[in-house]
């Protein structure tokens, strides 16, 4: 084995052979199998599925649980290392790495890619002048630390007239401001999950969720997302099973336009899910950042916590801006006070600056809407003509509203089609990174937020991707995404 210099990786966090396989899942294809098993790993990896500064299993270990032979590994692991994706130190182990970036993400923009990996909207044009305005207002909270950590009153006013507003009467007291929504499901599972309790969650999700309650030492209880509407009884059923079976502490779910399926509960699914989840005590947190963003949705559901007990997480991420860090939570009281005693120890507050951009922009989330409608609406209409053109052999749902489009690309090419993309200048997320077992080979999210342009360019690059795949088929194995 060949071993680089380095700092010795004994503090790295590890990962078994039997869970590398299960996240490599199925991964053979036409070409060498070290080079086939290689990319699999390096997709992992560049997804984040698997985190940087982690130890890789033995060689001979994971030869033995992917029944290959141990030089097909070693050959693996060292096309690794010469990509920059693999470090080996003697007597530490191999510990994985992104080329160019050893301890974070890589940051391709620079090289020419264009990054369809996040579903997010640009900012907002009249962002600059409110946070004019915002600045000028900061004058008043100057005489004090700065340390905020339940939010400053008049945004946590406007949060709760949003809510009132859409038909969900609500007090500032009620509110907590977070940095993103991120934070506050990190916070909440922290608050509602104890090491070893099940915590409930769809199947596909939303992945920084599910990450956060395995931080917290949640054990994961999966229900699967239908995206069909004709099938959407069967997976309020499945909820219904899943709560009374596992008795879950809490429970995550995306009621409204879901990533990355796109699909929304109707008021009668919410009601029985709510219900089921009182009897056993579970505590349900209901993610609402892209419950906003309507294209054509024939009815617009009241909130998750109109229908009973239920948390809501909240942002202006999906709306306003990704840079603009504010979310927030909307509970009762207790839990409120609970998160506020579980918060310094991870951060002091909420940036009082960015607070005030919020709050002048909350009065205007209905003209804000208007814009983000007419916006995804162009980029959905011209993202499903240009599938349609290219590549009719795919299913593409027609989403009412949301970030992205779930695509079934009719084979488990899912994370093949990711890298050679990449071969193309194009970043985008293979359908494992949303599931927690390593499924959905057979999906692609496909965001519906960016222009023409770039869209049209994205299509052209999966083109080519799909050609090159065509050249060299994997065949179909029957993948656990067929119960999406």
């Amino acid at each position: 084995m060949t071993h680089a210099a380095g700092t010795p990786a004994s503090s790295a966090r590890s990962i078994g052979a039997r869970t590398l396989a299960t996240l490599i899942g199925e991964w053979r294809e036409a070409g060498p199998a070290y080079g086939a098993l290689a990319d699999r790993i390096r997709l992992l990896v560049i997804d984040g599925r698997i985190p940087v500064d982690t130890r890789l299993p033995a060689e001979r270990e994971l030869a033995e649980q992917l029944e290959l032979s141990r030089t097909t590994v070693t050959a693996a692991y060292r096309q690794l290392r010469e990509l920059g994706f693999l470090q080996s130190v003697r007597g530490s182990g191999s510990v994985t790495r992104l080329s160019g970036s050893p301890g974070m993400l890589s940051v391709p923009g620079d090289r020419g890619y264009l990054d369809l990996s996040k579903a997010a909207m640009p900012a907002l044009p009249w962002l600059t002048e409110a946070s004019r305005r915002a600045v000028d207002e900061l004058p008043r909270h100057l005489g004090d630390a700065g340390y905020d950590p339940v939010g400053i009153p008049e945004l946590r006013a406007a949060i709760a007239d949003r809510y009132t507003a859409r038909g969900l009467p609500t007090q500032p007291e009620q509110i907590m401001v977070t940095i993103g929504a991120q934070h506050a499901i990190a916070l909440l599972s922290r608050a509602l999950v104890g090491r070893g309790d099940r915590a409930l969650i769809e199947q596909p999700t939303y992945p920084h969720a599910y990450e956060a309650l395995r931080a917290a030492g949640a054990r994961l209880v999966p229900v699967s997302v239908m995206s069909d509407a004709a099938e959407r009884g069967l997976e309020t059923a499945g909820f219904e099973q899943a709560i009374r079976q596992s008795n879950p502490a809490m429970a995550y779910l995306m009621p409204d336009f879901h990533n990355p399926t796109g699909r929304s509960l109707d008021e009668g699914q919410r009601e029985r899910i709510l219900a089921a989840a009182a009897k056993q005590g579970t505590v349900v947190v209901a993610d609402e950042t892209t419950a906003e963003l309507n294209i054509d949705r024939p009815d617009t559901p009241l909130p998750m916590a109109a229908f009973g007990d239920a948390v809501l997480v909240g942002s202006i991420g999906k709306t306003v801006w990704g840079g603009l860090r504010i979310g927030w939570i909307r509970a009762e009281k207790p839990l409120i006070r609970k998160l506020i005693g579980l918060r310094a120890p991870g951060d002091l507050g909420t940036p009082i600056l960015e607070q005030l951009i919020a709050t002048e922009l909350l009065p205007e989330m209905p003209r804000i809407l208007e814009l983000r409608s007419a916006q995804l609406r162009a980029g959905r209409d011209h993202l499903e003509r240009q599938l349609a053109e290219r590549f009719p052999q795919w299913s593409v749902p027609h989403v009412h509203g949301g970030l992205a489009t779930w695509v079934n690309l009719g084979a488990p090419v899912s994370s093949q089609l990711a890298l050679a993309a990449r071969n193309h200048g194009l970043l985008v997320a293979a359908g494992p990174r949303f599931g927690i077992d390593g499924a959905f080979e057979r999906f692609l999210r496909l965001p519906i937020s960016y222009s023409a342009e770039e869209t049209t360019r994205a299509v052209d690059a999966l083109s080519l991707a799909w050609g090159s795949l065509l050249r060299h088929p994997v065949p179909d194995a029957g993948y656990l995404a067929d119960v999406v």
